[in-house]
């Protein structure tokens, strides 16, 4: 199947109010989502994507009670390690960006071993952002420069796009393309702001737990018919 984009970023939104909508705990909806990660993730292996950016856990989502945070973790450690076979099946290489250092010392661990493991996989590249933000991403690029221009091995006046461009997380791997958000909110909450500058902006009202292959496929057919310009005529 030959797709018409490269990379696909999803802001998965609308667990808590999906389970609230059928009467059941936040944390049932979380754990709904993570079953719509699996089938998403399966999919866009499928039909040969090459990577696919999830929003799980942004470096605002701190703010919520502590017994949510403790939860999502125990989650993530859960579905890092019952998901092993599935990435090493489909040949999908993970990731997590992010700051990671903030993470209970069993999780960054089981992060840093599923990234190893998969990382000669051939296949879509899964991208995990966790406690990350759009800002936080630039700030720690330009912190870099910063350092090479104190240690006088970078010029201020030679910097370019590119150079910042290099030091961001998802370096390595092409812009967004497109950018969905399930939920019904029309935001980019601080998700990409570099990486998304000329992507295609996709909103559903569909909450993240039931956003299946047929959702999926409609938001890229979406952009099939969308015209892109990137700044030309």
């Amino acid at each position: 199947m030959s797709l018409p984009l490269q990379h696909i970023a999803i802001i998965m939104d609308g667990n808590g109010r999906f389970a609230e909508s059928i009467g059941r705990s936040r944390l049932y909806g979380h754990r709904a989502g993570h079953t719509a990660v699996l089938r998403t993730v399966r999919h866009c292996a499928k039909m040969g994507l090459r990577s696919l950016t999830l929003y799980a856990f942004s470096s605002e989502n701190w703010q919520r009670p502590e017994s949510e945070i403790q939860a999502l973790m125990q989650l993530f450690l859960r579905a890092i390690k019952r998901n092993r076979r599935l990435f090493n099946r489909h040949g999908i290489r993970f990731r997590v960006i992010g700051d990671t250092s903030a993470f209970p010392r069993p999780l960054h661990d089981a992060i840093d071993e599923l990234t190893q493991e998969t990382q000669t996989n051939q296949g879509l590249q899964l991208n995990i952002a966790a406690n990350y933000g759009g800002k936080w991403d630039i700030t720690q690029a330009v912190k870099q420069l910063a350092t090479q221009v104190e240690n006088q091995t970078l010029s201020p006046q030679t910097i370019t796009e590119k150079d910042i461009a290099t030091h961001l997380e998802l370096a390595d791997q092409a812009p967004v393309d497109l950018l969905i958000r399930t939920g019904g909110e029309q935001r980019i909450s601080n998700f990409l702001l570099w990486q998304c500058a000329y992507a295609e902006l996709y909103f559903t009202p569909i909450y993240w737990p039931v956003f299946d292959d047929a959702a999926l496929d409609d938001a890229i057919a979406d952009f099939t018919h969308r015209t892109r310009r990137f700044g030309g005529l």
